[in-house]
């Protein structure tokens, strides 16, 4: 199998069903040897939150002498990205090789799995085949029915917080989808919560309990900004000072803050030896595009950022409004039709003098019309383009012209196309 094919046969699957079957994902890697039994892994759910998580963690491992394997989704740029070791994306011919196992296997089975089923299976043998110390592996919807649940003992189970998303299938009150994303915790092994949501912490209390898990939470008390520029972020955690990041946000020191808290509870353990120096080299060096990634500093200030739910915008506007206090922005939007957009822009409205209004390359995706015309039903001025190069052409016209910085918000599947676009108009 080549690259082109494994690609190929990867997304000619299902896509996430309403009501996955963890079955079908333990007959399969049942089939090929149960690869996620060859390591620990830290497992993260969360709404928001948890792809900078994971980034964070990964790196700070590595920098403390771990050969660590990340598994996150979706892929900014290219599909390799989703599955690294030590840092790098699985080769192309690894993908490919490893496909063909998977892919044979499957055959073998009564019901063929899904595309992420798929993609969980093909790396977690990768992580085996690379012999890997610890996987952080991040949760791809959900956490109870979700494939990456089938690891048995975690090092440490993390929820990184709770908000709305996914509501057709996760429910529709914080406590159900906390039930849900709750379900990563294995019964004896530890559990963080990151979040602020006190009903969804009940929720979680409660399941530890249950599964007589040791329950921790994130103490913010300990969080010390000191710093917040375009070029990074500088804070204080307790008795580690002048940490800095490389990066921006204002909600990026709480990640790191839980990332830390972490790192404690495994040194506490006993399970892996984390330094302080490791600690302050892996938050120096991490790298985690799209999330308030400062995609050009010149005419105009350009910014991305991935958030696709009222709460990921509502923290991209605080950080809108910390690091450009004087002036609105202008945003340049594309989201999915399922998402609540509505609620994302009522969350842009404090910052936002006009909207571009764009549809990412996805079937799934919002109308640019549509989503204007909503963009002025919340009385924010807004222009359509269907053509993405287009609506990036002149919104970077118009932000130069007026002196506006340009915040880009929503799917993560605008991203590539949409920095393809800025590096031939600036």
């Amino acid at each position: 199998m080549t690259y082109q094919q494994a690609l190929r046969y990867i997304h000619s699957l299902r896509k996430t069903p309403g009501h996955p079957d963890p079955n079908h994902i333990r007959a399969l890697l049942a089939a090929m040897g149960n690869p996620q039994n060859a390591y620990r892994c830290i497992h993260v759910a969360g709404t928001n939150g948890k792809g900078s998580f994971c980034a964070m963690a990964d790196s700070i491992l590595r920098a403390a002498g771990y050969r660590t394997g990340l598994f996150t989704s979706p892929f900014i740029r290219e599909f390799e990205e989703r599955i690294r070791v030590d840092g790098k994306p699985i080769p192309q011919q690894d993908l490919a090789d490893i496909t063909g196992l998977v892919c044979e296997k499957a055959a073998q089975l009564d019901t063929p799995p899904g595309e992420f089923e798929l993609i969980t299976a093909i790396g977690f043998e990768y992580f085996r085949r690379c012999g890997v110390n610890v996987v952080v592996l991040e949760v791809g919807l959900g956490g109870r029915l979700d494939p990456t649940n089938v690891i048995k003992e975690p090092l440490l189970s993390v929820i990184t917080g709770i908000d709305f998303d996914h509501t057709e299938l996760l429910g529709n009150t914080l406590q159900a989808i906390a039930a849900e994303k709750g379900g990563i915790i294995k019964p004896g092994y530890p559990v963080l919560y990151g979040g602020s949501d006190d009903s969804a912490c009940a929720t979680l209390t409660a399941i530890s309990a249950a599964r007589h898990s040791r329950f921790y939470t994130v103490d913010c008390s300990r969080l010390r900004v000191t710093r917040y520029s375009l070029e990074g972020t500088e804070f204080d955690f307790g008795d580690c000072k002048g940490l800095r990041l490389p990066l921006l946000g204002t909600y990026q020191p709480g990640n790191a803050a839980a990332v830390l808290t972490a790192m404690e509870l495994l040194n506490e353990q006993g399970d892996l030896r984390i330094p302080e120096e490791a600690v302050r080299r892996g938050l120096e060096s991490v790298r985690w595009p799209a999330r308030f990634e400062l995609l050009h500093s010149g005419d105009p200030v350009v910014i991305f950022d991935g958030s696709h739910n009222p709460q990921g915008v509502s923290f991209a506007v605080r950080s809108v409004a910390e690091y450009f206090p004087e002036q609105k922005v202008h945003i340049l939007s594309g989201v999915m039709a399922d998402k609540d957009y509505d609620g994302m822009i009522e969350a842009m409205r404090p910052v936002a003098a006009r909207a571009y209004a764009v549809a990412p390359d996805n079937p799934r995706a919002l109308p640019a019309g549509e989503y204007a015309a909503h963009f002025e039903a919340h009385r924010i001025p807004a222009r359509a383009y269907e053509d993405l190069a287009e609506g990036v052409r002149a919104a970077v016209a118009d932000s130069q012209a007026e002196g506006h910085p340009l915040v880009c918000l929503g799917s993560l599947y605008l991203y590539r196309s949409l920095t393809d676009a800025l590096a031939l108009c600036l």
